[in-house]
């Protein structure tokens, strides 16, 4: 592709897009901005307008990931309907779906060591994901009495590091190709077993 230089029409948007295919085929760590820009079609100097450093574009992936994942996960939940567990269930599934959907964004997000927590915007849209998974959980616990009910941030917390369990180790190639069961089934049951033994869920016959 040739060289664009400073007047790109979308600089910024095939920036990030080029990153996001560059992630995937070698990792967060495995290439430089020059590689990014010119996968991008434009000159390394002209990266610079829009991004500090390649660390920088990465960080841009994640935030960019994060908000297509809050979106996704909001409305997997759907405010609740048609159940409290078909909808906690439905959470679980959309982050299934968004690595799958997604992976260079997955993989700026959860495996480049950004630092969620030194960047204000990027931490805010972070949260918008986790908020819907603990208003999940405490629709799910409400059935309980009080005293019993366990802290809907560590049952959020449980079921997302379950999720990205699943994705980690039998949803990342084809679907199904490494583990004995679908990468959805696994979820469901683990997610079954857990909330059995916090009382969530009846025990099964």
């Amino acid at each position: 592709m040739p060289k664009q230089g400073y007047h790109h029409g979308n600089l910024r948007a095939a920036l990030i897009e080029a990153a996001l295919r560059l992630i995937v085929d070698q990792g967060p760590r495995g290439f430089s901005l020059s590689d990014a820009a010119r996968a991008a079609g434009v000159t390394p100097a002209a990266v610079y307008r829009h991004f500090a450093g390649r660390d920088d574009l990465i960080r841009e992936c994640a935030r960019q990931g994060y908000a297509i994942f809050a979106e996704a996960i909001e409305a997997a939940y759907d405010q609740g309907r048609p159940g409290a567990l078909r909808a906690f269930e439905a959470t679980g599934r959309a982050y299934l779906d968004f690595a799958r959907s997604h992976p260079g964004h997955y993989v700026a997000m959860f495996e480049s060591a950004v630092a969620v927590n030194n960047d204000p915007d990027l931490a805010q849209v972070a949260a918008r994901s986790r908020a819907v998974m603990e208003t999940a959980a405490a629709a799910l616990a409400r059935q309980l009495p009080a005293a019993r009910r366990p802290p809907v941030a560590m049952v959020a917390a449980h079921v997302w590091a379950m999720s990205h369990g699943v994705v980690e180790l039998f949803a990342r190639g084809a679907p199904g190709s490494r583990g004995p069961y679908p990468p959805e089934d696994l979820l469901e049951s683990g997610i079954g077993i857990y909330l059995r033994g916090l009382g969530l869920l009846p025990p099964e016959d």
